[in-house]
């Protein structure tokens, strides 16, 4: 008998689960991550968090703050540190208009899950409005009440 093959989709997303609770996504770009090569190791490995990540523009470029892959186990000297500063990679046009988006106020460039396109990194970062309290509860309400339209019609199949 073979052994299991491993599963390659496992971990191939990592996504931000704070971000559509959080915030409503008005735009969504997908972005290249200039990234070392241990830690494409890493988030290969599924050892990569962005729920605290944030972007932020400096001299016409973008940067990606506070994302979390950690090191890699079998790294030797030339290991990453977790919680650098990251480029994200996008085109010209992408970039001024995430800029002035920025500059006007009341948005925040977040990352909304990172996976592999072949065999390169990329990020769905997504220019965001933040959502007051009594926005969340109302996601909150119509998740409660379509998990339990389910219950229902999963308890009435049978």
């Amino acid at each position: 008998m073979s052994a299991k093959k491993k599963d390659s989709t496992r971990y191939s997303e990592v996504r931000n689960a704070k971000a559509l609770r959080d915030y409503f996504v008005d735009e969504r770009f997908e972005a290249g991550l200039a990234l070392k090569g241990t830690e494409v190791k890493s988030i290969r490995a599924g050892r990569a968090q962005i729920n605290d990540a944030f972007g932020r523009h400096t001299n016409g470029e973008l940067w990606l703050h506070n994302a979390h892959i950690e090191q890699y186990a079998f790294g030797n000297i030339y290991n990453h540190d977790a919680r650098r500063i990251r480029k994200l990679l996008l085109h010209k046009h992408e970039i001024r208009k995430i800029v002035q988006a920025l500059d006007a106020g009341g948005r925040a460039l977040v990352p909304l899950r990172m996976y592999f396109k072949d065999a390169l990194v990329k990020v769905e970062v997504g220019l965001c409005t933040g959502k007051k309290l009594y926005d969340k509860r109302e996601t909150m309400k119509t998740k409660v009440q379509e998990r339990e339209m389910e219950k229902e019609m999963k308890f009435r199949r049978k």
